[in-house]
């Protein structure tokens, strides 16, 4: 039964990298290279998805401590550190909590801008400032914001 249920997980990350999270498209291909490749890029963006959502549960609204079940038949329940993650709807430290595809929204805000001196041939690229959310997403992945 436990091994039936870790299906829907499967098929949860696929459906979220074909639809919701990296939006892979539904194409016919024809040649052997071609299939092998979409689905190498499928495994590729799901497995690129569970890592992030792993890095990121102290940021979301996931279930960082889940339960052990007995039965496996039984429903799933949240932690205690869910539920209350999920009431407070912020971290003890004050950082809002958002839903993965809501993490992902906010980051999609920092942006790199390029910038043109008006009458000249000068330009300059200026990268917004980040909030503590969006610093904090780096900081988990351990890695620094492009500045450049």
């Amino acid at each position: 039964m436990r091994t039936y249920k870790s299906l829907s997980s499967i098929e949860r990350n696929f459906r979220s990298a074909k639809t919701v999270d990296v939006e892979i498209r539904p194409i016919r291909h024809r040649l052997a290279d071609r299939v092998r490749t979409h689905a190498f890029i499928c495994m590729l963006g799901a497995h690129l998805t569970w890592h992030l959502r792993r890095a990121w549960a102290p940021l979301t609204f996931t279930d960082e401590e889940p339960p052990e079940r007995a039965d496996p038949v039984a429903p799933a329940t949240r932690s205690a550190s869910a539920s209350s993650k999920a009431a407070r709807r912020a971290q003890p430290d004050g950082t809002v909590l958002r839903p993965f595809q809501g993490l992902l929204g906010h980051l999609a805000t920092l942006m790199r801008n390029t910038n043109k001196v008006a009458n000249a041939a000068f330009t300059f690229d200026q990268l917004t400032e980040p909030t503590s959310a969006q610093a904090k997403a780096f900081e988990l992945l351990g890695i620094p914001i492009p500045c450049d």
